[in-house]
């Protein structure tokens, strides 16, 4: 009785390992975050991001285990606030790994809400493969009342697991909802119904554990726009705000300090000040890219339409905002000065 009990039970154990080993392999990457935050109460708002490991959050949605291999590994454990261009050129090369590993099927990375856009733009521009990469964060710390972290991070997985999810590039879910990179935007600063796509809509949406598409991105995922295997440092790029009675002297610093790159966030289409114009002009007869984009969170900065873009060389950047212009900016730099050769990068989007 007891050799049959042995049998049994070695028996149930290869089985389970076989169903495991049927299961998708997933690679989940830690950046930190709301959704890794931790506060003293349950009901404030006040918070210290990227507090909780990746393992801790993992096991806080035992639900994932049901679909997925997960395998959690620690990057970085910040705010996205404090993202920055080494991180990112971190998290590329990692991904581009794990897209070449035959041991995995989908990579899911935990992100801060403030630059999740920035850098899964970013991601889409510099990662190659068609295995699934899926962003997520939360707008409640892990230790808030109704903390939204634990259902997106299991959607998220949800999606990445999805057959439908397979070279669509890098997708962004939050709220029950899939979101192309290059259309993402944080709409709004506390609610957890943030993220929009004011230009292109929602990919589609997540319920009761299927990811359903209702579109596809613009680009599908493939091969990277640029390949940053070789790049350790980005070149130098940074945006000026246009408003009411704005002084150059937001160029003028740019100029000084070597910037290779500035994007203007002008009023309505791109119209730039008066006040900036002489300033902008010189920036680029000393050699620096000036990309015209709109603070306006929806419709395009488009081409000869406001400004006479041939007669001064600013690029047009098209339905990017300053924000994803600037990372556009930065990766094409890493290729070419031609600035007709950059407004062609701009004019795919």
């Amino acid at each position: 009785m007891k050799s049959l009990r042995i049998l049994m039970l070695a028996l149930f154990a290869l089985f389970a390992v076989t169903l495991s080993a049927q299961k998708p392999n997933v690679y989940v990457l830690a950046t930190g975050g709301t959704i890794a935050g931790s506060g003293t109460s349950s009901v404030s708002t006040n918070y210290t991001a990227g507090q909780v490991a990746i393992g801790t959050l993992l096991d806080a949605v035992p639900q994932i285990k049901d679909i997925a291999n997960v395998v959690g590994e620690q990057v970085v454990r910040i705010g996205s606030q404090d993202m920055d261009d080494a991180t990112w050129l971190l998290l590329a090369k990692r991904i581009n790994e794990l897209q070449a590993s035959d041991s995995v099927d989908a990579v899911v990375v935990t992100h801060g809400t403030d630059t999740m856009e920035e850098t899964a733009f970013f991601l889409n521009l510099t990662v190659g493969g068609t295995k699934p990469v899926v962003m997520v964060g939360a707008m409640r710390p892990s230790t808030a009342l109704s903390a939204d972290g634990p259902l997106n991070l299991y959607n998220a997985v949800v999606t990445a697991v999805s057959p439908a999810s397979v070279g669509k590039g890098v997708l962004v879910v939050m709220n029950g909802r899939i979101y192309g990179a290059d259309g993402v935007v944080k709409m709004h600063t506390t609610n957890v119904d943030a993220f929009g796509a004011p230009n292109s809509g929602a990919l589609g949406y997540v319920l009761n554990g299927k990811a359903v598409y209702e579109a596809s991105p613009k680009r599908p995922g493939g091969r990277p726009m640029f390949n940053v295997s070789g790049v350790d440092e980005l070149p130098k790029v940074g945006i000026a705000y246009g408003h009411a009675g704005v002084s150059p002297d937001v160029v003028e610093s740019m100029i000084k300090n070597r910037y290779r790159g500035i994007v203007y966030a002008g009023v309505g289409n791109g119209n730039i000040h008066k006040n900036l114009f002489a300033a902008l002009e010189e920036a680029r007869r000393k050699g620096i890219i000036v990309v015209r984009s709109s603070r306006i969170v929806s419709g395009p900065t488009s081409l000869e339409n406001e400004v006479d873009d041939e007669h001064y060389q600013f690029v047009a950047s098209q339905l990017l905002g300053p924000a994803k212009a600037r990372v556009l900016l930065m990766l094409a730099l890493t290729q070419t000065d031609d600035w007709r050769k950059i407004q062609s990068y701009f004019n795919l989007f």
